[in-house]
């Protein structure tokens, strides 16, 4: 079996699964959101009742992530209806924006966006939170209300997004009716050249297959390629299987794995025991193919889909109104320290946004000195606007004021988030050009898209 098909047989008390099969899966985490949030609550109250319990509080986590720093009321609503459930069912796992457990989140727009408007349990996006605060573990299967959950497929899970109905449905039963998917293979050979980072590997591979092809199917990573990225590549990757219409991504398990899964659930008390899957020697595949990672080059995915594939350097007549930097898959901390290498001692020509993934990630940029400068002032230096307001800003549009957001049409960005579908990051007649955090950065240098060898020595 594959590795997907394990995982599914396991959660399913089954000996064996295949592609096609409905199976009843036994959850072990469910994440939801602000955005989500709500409908979720909506659908679990409406079918087991106004006083109806979870089905375990230690297996829910609640992050308000999406639509938090803007002043629109009905966003900041939605993280109170989340506070309220919070407090009434007693879960341990909410990262409230506010310390207050029976108060009200309400956005200070005469404070700006730059400086901290948050408590100290805030934590930031949704997906990158999860690993940093132990709630992925190997073996185990998570589900949540957004389709970036597949970015925990890294961690040897099964890990993929679910609607709101059958989020509410999980809530009070903690199962799921899941079809195994088919499984797609790609075998990583070789090392990423200078200049080249894991962003490209999933850009240039979801430029092979197009956005649409790996439709409801288990997108799984081997090889020694995949054996020698760091769990930061892993994540950026698996993050992005949805953007190829992967059911999930998955990785094998190894040491690194079990070593970054160690580290955070002992700093953070949660579950400590896991399972891996191992890689079986006899795996059948619906696709299965071998990409040497030495000839890729920095690609960019261009408007309008994430399957639209060029190199940079056949792109450099674009010209560019912004660069973004953050998200999920852009927004830790190893993004901004490759974005820091470009513009050291230099200055973007263009407006350019730095949204930190997570809280951590704001106090590891700030931590973190190269010389007598911090790698939050590096960028600053270089005109990059940095927010220490955590979160997914402009990656999902949001409200007006939200930070980074394209308001007007006509605008191109070049972006290291994830999707780039019309009116993703703002106005529907903008453009965004996605990248990694390297070419983004020596974009911002230039106003045009630029191949970051150039600033590589």
């Amino acid at each position: 079996m594959t590795l997907t098909e394990k995982l599914l047989a396991r959660a399913s008390g089954k000996a064996h699964t295949a592609p096609g099969d409905n199976v009843w899966v036994n959850v072990d985490i469910l994440m939801t959101h602000d955005v989500c949030g709500p409908g979720t609550i909506g659908v679990f109250k409406r079918e087991f009742g106004a006083d109806a319990k979870v089905w375990a509080r230690e297996k829910v986590v609640i992050i308000p992530d999406h639509y938090i720093f803007t002043a629109d009321s009905m966003s900041n609503r939605n993280v109170d209806i989340l506070r309220d459930f919070v407090r009434e069912q007693g879960l341990p796992y909410f990262y409230d924006v506010i310390d207050d457990p029976s108060g009200h989140w309400k956005f200070d727009a005469s404070k700006g966006q730059l400086k901290q408007q948050y408590g100290k349990n805030f934590a930031g996006v949704c997906h990158t939170t999860l690993p940093w605060k132990g709630h992925t573990r190997p073996g185990e299967v998570l589900v949540g209300t957004d389709s970036h959950t597949c970015m925990a497929g890294a961690f040897n899970q099964f890990a993929t997004g679910i609607g709101n109905t059958d989020a509410g449905f999980v809530l009070g039963t903690g199962k799921i009716l899941l079809k195994v998917p088919e499984t797609m293979r790609f075998y990583c050979e070789g090392e990423l050249a200078p200049g080249v980072m894991a962003k490209d590997v999933i850009l240039h591979v979801i430029g092979d297959i197009g956005f649409d092809g790996a439709t409801y199917r288990a997108m799984q990573w081997e090889g020694p390629g995949v054996n020698a990225m760091n769990m930061d590549d892993r994540m950026t990757i698996a993050n992005m299987a949805i953007e190829a219409g992967g059911k999930n991504g998955i990785f094998p398990y190894d040491e690194k794995t079990g070593e970054y899964v160690r580290e955070r659930v002992a700093e953070n008390g949660t579950k400590s025991s896991f399972e891996p899957v191992g890689v079986d020697r006899e795996q059948s595949f619906v696709f299965d193919k071998t990409y040497d990672l030495s000839k890729l080059e920095p690609t960019v995915a261009c408007h309008p889909d994430p399957g639209q594939r060029k190199s940079a350097k056949e792109m450099s007549s674009v010209q560019l109104d912004r660069a973004y930097i953050g998200s999920c898959t852009g927004g830790k901390t190893s993004d901004f320290l490759a974005f820091a290498r470009i513009v050291r001692g230099k200055s973007v020509k263009i407006h350019t946004f730095g949204v930190p993934a997570t809280t951590k990630v704001v106090r590891e940029l700030k931590d973190t000195m190269w010389g007598n400068e911090s790698v939050w002032s590096i960028l600053e230096n270089a005109g990059v606007q940095m927010t220490e307001n955590a979160s997914c800003a402009a990656c999902l549009g949001g409200p007006q004021d939200t930070f980074g957001r394209m308001n007007e049409k006509a605008l191109k960005c070049i972006s290291a988030t994830n999707r780039n579908f019309p009116g993703r990051m703002g106005h529907k007649e903008s453009q965004v050009f996605l990248a990694s955090p390297y070419t983004v950065a020596a974009s911002a240098l230039t106003g045009h898209i630029t191949d970051p060898r150039e600033f590589l020595s």
